[in-house]
């Protein structure tokens, strides 16, 4: 998962201000097609004036549209800006969501919930590549757990980005593999493209919608 650049603002856009020139252009291409129209119409078969006015009421219709989604876009990224300023008391906090891991040595804190059928448990690890680097038993009654950043081997796993997940079991029947959480500290809170993500200790981002729970930074 990759940190986006934080994106321009509307007003910098090259297509923000465009909107409304588009328009005016547009109307006046109509009006020249709707003139040419009428001037060489057949003078024995006339258009009727209701053609006239139903083609100028479809016209109005679609520019009304257009504009209304430029307000909703706008409205749209308003309130996310304020989304935003709200969660920049969640920086220095410890969220809680399924994510991946940049790892560099520390240690890592998962948590997990046993399927009601489950007898047993296991956490796998994956590298960024999806191949699994360890697979350990944990308690079904683990309300959390750490890893150390050990492989199959027991050895150190290099620095990069993993990812978890809880396997539950029943006997040797699989019955669910479920996204492990993770605590990590959020460090800054950006607006990409109208919605609020999150950076979190590491380097790697998530949305903000994501995180399902918060507390203090040991």
């Amino acid at each position: 998962m990759e940190i986006f650049p934080a994106t321009a603002t509307a007003a910098a856009r090259p297509g923000a201000a465009a909107a409304p020139t588009m328009i005016t252009a547009d109307f006046q291409t109509f009006l020249r097609l709707l003139t040419t129209q009428m001037q060489n119409q057949d003078p024995l078969n006339p258009m009727e004036s209701t053609e006239f006015a139903s083609q100028l009421a479809q016209f109005s219709g679609v520019e009304q549209q257009v504009r209304t989604n430029d307000l909703l876009t706008a409205m749209q990224a308003g309130i996310a800006t304020l989304g935003m300023g709200e969660m920049g008391g969640w920086i220095g906090m410890e969220a809680r969501a399924e994510m991946p891991v940049n790892f560099d040595g520390q240690t890592v804190r998962l948590a997990g919930a046993a399927h009601a059928l489950a007898d047993r448990m296991e956490l796998i690890v994956r590298d960024a590549q999806g191949n699994v680097v360890q697979q350990i038993p944990v308690p079904l009654s683990a309300t959390g757990i750490d890893w150390t950043g050990e492989d199959l081997s027991g050895s150190r796993v290099p620095p990069g980005v993993y990812s978890f997940s809880f396997q539950n079991w029943s006997g040797e029947t699989l019955l669910e593999e479920r996204g492990a959480m993770v605590y990590a500290t959020v460090q800054e809170a950006q607006l990409v493209d109208n919605e609020v993500w999150l950076t979190m200790e590491g380097g790697l981002s998530i949305p903000a919608g994501a995180v399902l729970g918060l507390r203090n930074a040991a």
